[in-house]
């Protein structure tokens, strides 16, 4: 097999990683160009593993890989190139292995949250909640503060780490009484639903905030709709579901890996088959 041949594989790198549907949407992509030979996979790799097996996944031919939770500041840190937009928000969903070892580091999670808020109308809240203090949420915050939302607040189970995150973005970390509070648009990057908890209990929210702000972005995803997003619709609140984000960030990450338009239509059927 030639060198081109073999680096022709693709991944999503996280931990966990089974419930991904970036296989199905980037595969049927690359299938619909007529990029053959080409391959999708999963990459579950535990977090001790992660600086290593990301390092190492150019030496059995993959070409890039999006990175998921809990690896985007690791991705971020094994980069020799990472974009600015990378750099300043702290954390990488997507790695590109170029020639003599070069790795570019970007993020489209946070183009793809702009993106997609737009769609529905939300293009610049005036006050945002963010959940969470991972790769996703710092994504978030640095794509809101770009976009001009005044009054942007991060909330987070572990007070420590929204205050370190706040601090390092300029933006407010709140406790839990103050994120039960009024907002325009509420952000969650938790993976509290993914684990199987109420997000009602485990995050400081309840129906009838959710019901009163003008918009939800909600970064999980899962067999139908989440119950923060299904809270929101049945509300009539404007919403930007997990696979929306899913679709929108993938196409980014799948122009940087082949070079080609990314096909949307057939990314959007693919993740909601």
């Amino acid at each position: 097999m030639t060198r081109a041949a073999a680096r022709r594989r693709l991944g999503v790198a996280g931990w966990p990683v089974a419930h991904s549907r970036s296989p199905a949407m980037q595969q049927a992509a690359l299938d619909h160009l007529g990029l053959v030979g080409w391959r999708y996979q999963r990459l579950p790799m535990p977090p001790s593993l992660a600086p290593a097996t990301l390092g190492a996944l150019p030496e059995a031919g993959f070409l890039g890989v999006n990175v998921t939770i809990p690896h985007k500041e690791v991705a971020l840190a094994l980069a020799t190139d990472p974009t600015e937009r990378a750099r300043a928000i702290g954390a990488a969903n997507t790695l590109v292995y170029g020639e003599h070892g070069t790795i570019v580091a970007d993020n489209t999670d946070a183009p793809a949250l702009v993106e997609t808020l737009a769609a529905v109308g939300l293009t610049r809240p005036a006050s945002a909640l963010v959940l969470g203090a991972g790769g996703s949420a710092r994504a978030a915050l640095w794509a809101l503060r770009e976009a001009g939302v005044a009054e942007l607040s991060v909330w987070n189970r572990t007070p420590e780490r929204a205050a370190a995150l706040a601090a390092e973005l300029g933006v407010r970390a709140v406790s839990a009484t103050e994120a039960a509070g009024e907002f325009e648009l509420i952000v969650n990057c938790t993976a509290v639903e993914l684990h199987g908890a109420d997000p009602f209990t485990a995050l400081p929210l309840t129906a009838g905030q959710l019901a009163r702000c003008g918009g939800l972005a909600d970064y999980a995803y899962g067999e139908g709709d989440t119950r923060l997003v299904a809270a929101a619709r049945s509300a009539g609140v404007p919403t930007v579901d997990g696979l929306e984000l899913l679709v929108a960030q993938g196409a980014l990450s799948f122009e940087r890996f082949t070079g080609r338009p990314a096909p949307l239509a057939v990314m959007r059927a693919a993740v909601r088959r």
